[in-house]
């Protein structure tokens, strides 16, 4: 009795104890799961782990990522899809899943729409590398070697349909080569084919290169983004030789579609915070990502022109999954 008068006073005094900032300005009540649909450890993975972590210190209310693997990320995927709309399961998307996956499988358990999107986190470019003994040492001259000898020339991807696989089906569409592509189970295989000699040319994505290139392992001849990456300034942008191109890959939040758009704002706001924070930019630039942090609505429009780039690429590659 007396404890419950004690707080009654605190209260008429203004004195109580305060209320955790995200719980009382519309987040949800419990923890927020954010479902990464690939396994532990990736570049995608390592964003949205500094970004969850941020989130938790700053607004008390715990943001925890899951990794819920399988079947090329469907399965994670597909759980976002069918959770409940109220802010409380987020999925990690990337183009593979939210892309490329919608247009390279005939039948897939979730769709596009039923995702909103939240924000566009960060862009991670893909660089085109070759063995450092080749007489290539620019796209020009790939363009050359295709067009001296076409079909003889190989590129080697992480796998057929992978975002390796069309970002390369991309260039090729843009620069009329003919080249014969060497499909293997990873980047891993792709990039040692390379080293070793039996595959000219590979595509992958940035943060899996440094140690190579600085060892001089590899060659970077390109990178995919639409302008050159801040790791890597003196490699050429694919879009220095082909106006406009740009297939970077790229890491975006979405939340299931009926989730209340207060929610979504606040949700991509408070992301939009967390990437501003001079701890968690330098860290994520460190990775070789380009800090984007865009809004709902901006998000929503980016990846909308993703699809169409991608669905291109699938249908250039002829690539399909049963």
């Amino acid at each position: 009795m007396k404890a419950g008068i004690a707080r009654r006073h605190l209260i008429a005094a203004g004195l109580a104890l305060p209320v955790r900032p995200a719980r009382a300005q519309g987040l949800p009540d419990r923890p927020v799961r954010c479902v990464n649909p690939f396994a532990a450890g990736s570049a995608v993975d390592v964003v949205i782990r500094l970004v969850a972590q941020d989130l938790s210190e700053r607004l008390g209310t715990p943001f925890i990522v899951e990794n819920r693997t399988g079947a090329s990320g469907n399965i994670g995927t597909d759980f976002v899809a069918r959770a409940r709309p109220d802010g409380a399961t987020l999925l990690v998307g990337s183009p593979g899943t939210m892309a490329i996956n919608p247009f390279l499988f005939r039948s897939l358990p979730y769709r596009v729409e039923d995702f909103v999107a939240v924000s566009h986190l960060v862009s991670f470019p893909q660089v085109m590398v070759v063995n450092p003994n080749s007489p290539i040492r620019s796209l020009g001259d790939l363009v050359q070697a295709a067009q001296a000898r076409p079909g003889a020339l190989n590129f080697a991807t992480s796998g057929a349909g992978s975002t390796s696989h069309l970002a390369f089906e991309l260039v090729r569409a843009a620069t009329g080569i003919e080249m014969t592509h060497i499909p293997f189970r990873g980047g891993a295989p792709a990039i040692q084919a390379v080293m070793q000699g039996e595959v000219q040319v590979t595509i992958e994505g940035l943060p899996s290169l440094p140690g190579f290139l600085s060892s001089g392992q590899l060659r970077a001849i390109a990178v995919t983004s639409g302008t050159r990456a801040a790791m890597l300034p003196e490699v050429p942008a694919v879009a220095e030789t082909v106006a406009g191109f740009d297939a970077a890959a790229w890491v975006i939040v979405f939340a299931p579609a009926g989730t209340p758009p207060a929610i979504v704002q606040r949700l991509s706001a408070e992301m939009q915070a967390s990437l501003a924070r001079p701890a968690v930019r330098e860290r994520l630039q460190a990775l070789g990502a380009t800090v984007i942090g865009s809004d709902a609505a901006t998000t929503t429009a980016f990846h909308a022109a993703e699809l169409a780039k991608w669905q291109r690429a699938v249908q250039l590659s002829g690539a399909r999954v049963e």
